[in-house]
C-alpha cells in the first residue's frame, strides 16, 4: 500500500460538473482530491481487504439473526420497543439488502481492522463507483498509468444487477432523501439513475414530503402510493418519527430494510467483539457501561450508538483526549472501541472503505484526514491496483 502524489486532471473541476458530481468540494475545500492516489497489490485487496469484508458480512447477518430473535439485544441496541417487531418481521421475511460499506483501518501489512459498518445510509457511492473509474481511464489514457492498471472497483455493474435481483418484475420505485442536502440528493439521483438501467422507474420524493392516506398507505406529495422505496434517511430517526408507528401497516417495501437497523448501530462492535473475541479483523470493544471497558485502559475510542462522519466520536490517546466535532449525539448511550488509528502517510490518515453490494464485496473508496477521526469533510482519494 503506497500513496502517489500525482499531478491533477486539468479539466478535471469541469469533467466532474459535466457528469453531475457537484459536492466535489466542501465550503470551499477539496473534497475530491487527486493530487495523490494510494496503490494497492492484487493480493492485499483480494486476500486482505475483499476477504475481510465478506468474512465480516457473514457475521454480522449470523448477528442479525440472533438480535432478531432477542428483546435484550435489541434493548441494548435502543432499538425501541415498538420498533421491534419490525426488525425482527423485516428479518424473518428475509426483506433484501442493496448496499453497505466496512470502513477499514488497513496499512498494507496487517489484517484491516473493522471501525464501523455503514450499512444503512452509506454515501460515497458515486464516487466510488463512477468518477473514481472515469478518473483511472483518464489516466491510462494520457500514460500515468500502464493499460492494466485495475481498481477493485465492479460497483456499477453490481448495482444494476442488484436492483434487478431486488425488483425481478420492474415496476415504480420511490427514492428519498432530504433534497436540500447536496451530496445525499446527489447519490440518490445516482441510485435512480442506476435503478433505471435495472429497469425500474424510479420517482425523487422529499423525506418531509411523504404523507399518510386514509388507508395508512405512504404517498408522495403528489399522493402517489409508495409501494417501495429506498431512503437515505436512517431507521434511528425513522424508528422515532410521527408516522414510526405505521410502517407496518402500509404495506411499503423499503430499501434498507429494517433489519438493517442492527448493523448500523455502534453497538455492533462490542456485540461482535463478544461473539469473535480475538478475530483478526475486529477491535476489542465494550459497551461503556460495561466494567470490561476500563481494561481498554487509557486509549481507545469512544464512540455514540449514532453518530454520524465522526461527529462526537471521542479519541482518548494515553487518557487525552482529541477534539471533538459536538453534533448531539450520545442520548442513547457509548461503546469504547481499543484505539487502532489509521496508518500516516505524510500527514494522512487514510480509511479504507470496503463495498458490499447485497452479499458480495464489490469495491473500495479511500477517504483521508490531517485528523485520525474520518469526518464529514474527509477527503476522497482515487486507488489503483498495481501489482
Amino acid at each position: 500500500m503506497r500513496r502517489i502524489l500525482l499531478k491533477p486532471r486539468r479539466d478535471w473541476l469541469a469533467k466532474a460538473e459535466a457528469v453531475g458530481f457537484t459536492w466535489h468540494h466542501a465550503d470551499g475545500a477539496r473534497y475530491w482530491d487527486e493530487r495523490a492516489c494510494y496503490a494497492f497489490t492484487l493480493a492485499q485487496v483480494e486476500d486482505h481487504i475483499e476477504a475481510a469484508a465478506q468474512e465480516l458480512h457473514q457475521m454480522c447477518l449470523a448477528l442479525v439473526g440472533e438480535v432478531a430473535g432477542s428483546e435484550a439485544l435489541m434493548a441494548r441496541l435502543a432499538i425501541p420497543e415498538g420498533a421491534r417487531d419490525l426488525v425482527a418481521a423485516s428479518w424473518t421475511a428475509k426483506e433484501p439488502s442493496l448496499y453497505g460499506r466496512f470502513d477499514f483501518g488497513y496499512d498494507g501489512a496487517a489484517p484491516p481492522k473493522l471501525y464501523e459498518y455503514n450499512a444503512d445510509t452509506p454515501t460515497s457511492i458515486y464516487e466510488a463507483a463512477v468518477f473514481q473509474w472515469l478518473w483511472l481511464e483518464d489516466r491510462i489514457a494520457d500514460g500515468t498509468f500502464a493499460a492494466d492498471t485495475d481498481q477493485f472497483n465492479s460497483l456499477y455493474e453490481k448495482l444494476v444487477a442488484r436492483f434487478r435481483g431486488i425488483f425481478p418484475a420492474g415496476g415504480f420505485v420511490h427514492f428519498a432523501s432530504d433534497a436540500d442536502h447536496a451530496e445525499d440528493r446527489q447519490t440518490v439521483r445516482f441510485l435512480e439513475d442506476v435503478a433505471a438501467q435495472a429497469g425500474l422507474e424510479p420517482k425523487f420524493v422529499a423525506v418531509k414530503d411523504i404523507g399518510l392516506d386514509a388507508d395508512g398507505r405512504f404517498v408522495d406529495a403528489e399522493d402517489y402510493l409508495i409501494g417501495a422505496i429506498f431512503k437515505l434517511y436512517p431507521w434511528e430517526e425513522i424508528f422515532r418519527d410521527d408516522y414510526a408507528g405505521e410502517i407496518a401497516g402500509s404495506k411499503a417495501r423499503f430499501i434498507e430494510p429494517a433489519w438493517k437497523a442492527v448493523l448500523s448501530n455502534k453497538g455492533l462492535l462490542p456485540l461482535l467483539w463478544e461473539r469473535h473475541a480475538g478475530h483478526p479483523n475486529l477491535l476489542e470493544a465494550y459497551f461503556d457501561d460495561d466494567p470490561k471497558a476500563a481494561g481498554l485502559g487509557r486509549s481507545y475510542v469512544r464512540k455514540p450508538l449514532f453518530s454520524r462522519e465522526g461527529a462526537n466520536v471521542e479519541l482518548y490517546d494515553n487518557g487525552r483526549r482529541g477534539r471533538v466535532l459536538d453534533q448531539g449525539y450520545g442520548a442513547e448511550g457509548w461503546v469504547r472501541q481499543a484505539l487502532s488509528p489509521p496508518p500516516r502517510f505524510g500527514a494522512n490518515y487514510p480509511v479504507v472503505g470496503a463495498w458490499m453490494i447485497g452479499d458480495e464485496p464489490a469495491g473500495m473508496g479511500v477517504r483521508e484526514d490531517r485528523g485520525r477521526i474520518t469526518r464529514d469533510r474527509s477527503r476522497f482519494v482515487p486507488h489503483v491496483i498495481l501489482g
